[in-house]
Parts: C-alpha cells; structure tokens; sequence
C-alpha cells in the first residue's frame, strides 16, 4: 500500500481529524517546494527511514503534491493546495450578476474547466497503472463535461437576457436562488461523468494488511459518488451564503440605505466560505475509504480476509 495510503490509514479517522489534517496540508506555501524536494521526500517515506524534526515535513509534503496511485507528482496547479487560490477568482466571478451571457459563459467555462482537470488529476487510476495512454473516450467525456456545464451554469443569464425580464423578484429568483442549486448539481456532475471510468472498470482494493486483492467497480461506484458528493457540498454552500445573506441584509432598513455594499459583501463572504468549506468537503469522507466484503464482486470476496476491504477514494 503506497506511504500516503498508509497515513490515511491510521490517521484521520474522524471528520475533525481529518479536517486538522487537510487544514495543513492546504497551505499554499507547499506550491513553493521543486519536484526534486517532493521526489526526495517521497523516497525517505518509501524507504522507511525514520524522520527527523528537519525534514519532518516529508510526509505533509508528501500528502499534498504526490498522486496516492501512481506516486507521480501531481501537475502544479492541480495539486490540493493549488485549489483555493485558483478557484477564488473564477468561483466569485461564475456567481456574478452579469449584464450579458457571453462573461457569464466564459467564466463558466474557465470554472468548469479547472474543476474537471482537478477532478481528473486527483481520481484512483489504479486501473490505469500499466498504461499511460488517455483514451479518445475520456478526452470527450471532459470535453463534453465543460461544454455542457457551461451553458448549464449560464442558463440564469440566458433566461433573464432572451426572456427580457425586468421584474425585481424574478430576477432575483435567476440570479441569487436559482444558482445555489444549480451549482451542486454541475459540481456532483462534473465529477461523477469526468471519474466515470472508475465505475466502469473499478479501482483496486486492499485487505486489512494492505495486500492489493483486485479491481472492484462497487468500490469505484462509492469512491466517485463520495467525491461527488463532497463537492456539490463544496460549491453549493459557496453559492447559497453569500447570495442568501445578502438577500436577508437587503431587507433591513440599515443595509437599503446602503446600496453599494451589496457587491463587496457578496465577493467576501463567498471568499470566506470557499476558504472554510474547501478542508471541510475534502474531510467528509476518508481518503482511505472502507466497503464492505459482501458488497464487493463475488470474485474477490474469496480472495479476501476480514470483513472490510479498503480503497482510496480519490479527490
């Protein structure tokens, strides 16, 4: 079982743990460190040795720039402390009030087209251990993920544009309620088609000593609908407490003389809460997920000792 696996394993086994974790392991700081470091705190972990109070970070280093599966260092921007500060920007802009529907569809696409390659660099490719090769079929499915979840997340300024609508609650319906749904759904489905290959063909499993026992597409199925999960979470809380605060504030007397402070107290609170809820959605579920002997294939059942199998969920 890789090193990173093996912490997950011992570590982390509530959500309050698991959240002390990734607050440390989300600090942007780490985007500082060379490959050559993150490779040689990989060895030191892969090796054994025991480590001391100077490169004690190895392991934390470890943990938020190597890919759990195939213990390549993950692209840059698409390692977990990567996140917070590439998405900022596109999130609050994707939530603007736009006055017409092509910045409303570039910022979708920008969005959406992040989310899908962090989706796809941080899966389980278990299966995909003995080939390097990206399939024409994975390339069209992110393809068609993005497009489709760009004119999807663009629909309120679509409607509100060709409908010509000029009533204050119906545009308030467009623009501040209808997106907080609207941005789980896309989130959940962005991961849920990018990650769909580990349904298909099922991700590795491993027995209670750490022993690989085979691939299993229920355990796949889990692995991708948790991380599907944990991210409509992500964005769907981001989009509801900014718009609804400021929709509360606006009915107070204090706020209505106040106009202006509408947009600065929507791009602050929304900034707040992707920085809160970004640690909070990746520890909902463990990294290193359990699933049940008899829920997996019949195959694998008889190979396997003890009465859960372990697999690694992915991010």
């Amino acid at each position: 079982m890789d090193p990173n696996l093996l912490f997950w394993k011992s570590q982390g086994q509530s959500v309050l743990s698991r959240l002390q974790i990734w607050f440390n392991l989300l600090d942007p700081s780490y985007l500082l460190s060379s490959d050559a470091e993150i490779k040689n705190a990989r060895s030191r972990l892969g090796s054994g040795q025991k480590l001391n109070e100077k490169d004690g970070h190895a392991q934390t280093l470890s943990l938020s720039s190597v890919h759990a599966d195939s213990g390549a260092v993950l692209p840059l921007i698409f390692r977990p402390p990567a996140l917070m500060p590439i998405s900022t920007p596109l999130v609050v802009a994707s939530l603007l009030p736009h006055r017409s529907v092509k910045p409303a569809l570039c910022w979708q696409f920008l969005l959406h087209s992040y989310t899908a390659g962090f989706n796809y660099a941080n899966r389980n490719s278990s299966s995909e251990e003995h080939s390097n090769k990206k399939s024409l079929k994975q390339l069209l499915l992110i393809a068609g993920t993005v497009s489709y979840a760009t004119c999807a997340g663009a629909l309120p300024q679509i409607f509100i544009n060709r409908l010509g609508v000029r009533s204050a609650p119906i545009q308030t319906l467009f623009r501040s309620i209808l997106p907080i749904p609207l941005s789980a759904a896309l989130a959940f489905f962005n991961v849920y088609v990018v990650r769909s290959g580990e349904s298909e063909t099922g991700i590795q499993v491993f027995d209670p000593n750490g022993t690989p026992i085979g691939l299993s597409k229920a355990a796949g199925d889990k692995a991708v609908r948790e991380t599907a999960l944990s991210r409509a979470a992500l964005f769907g809380t981001t989009a509801a407490v900014p718009n609804l605060l400021v929709l509360l504030l606006q009915r107070t007397k204090r706020f209505q003389g106040s106009v202006l402070l509408a947009a600065p107290l929507r791009h602050i609170s929304g900034v707040l809460v992707l920085g809160m809820m970004i640690p909070l959605s990746f520890s909902l579920f463990p990294q290193l997920g359990t699933i049940e002997k008899d829920n997996v294939e019949k195959e694998l059942q008889a190979t396997a000792e003890g009465g859960q199998l372990y697999y690694h969920r992915g991010l």
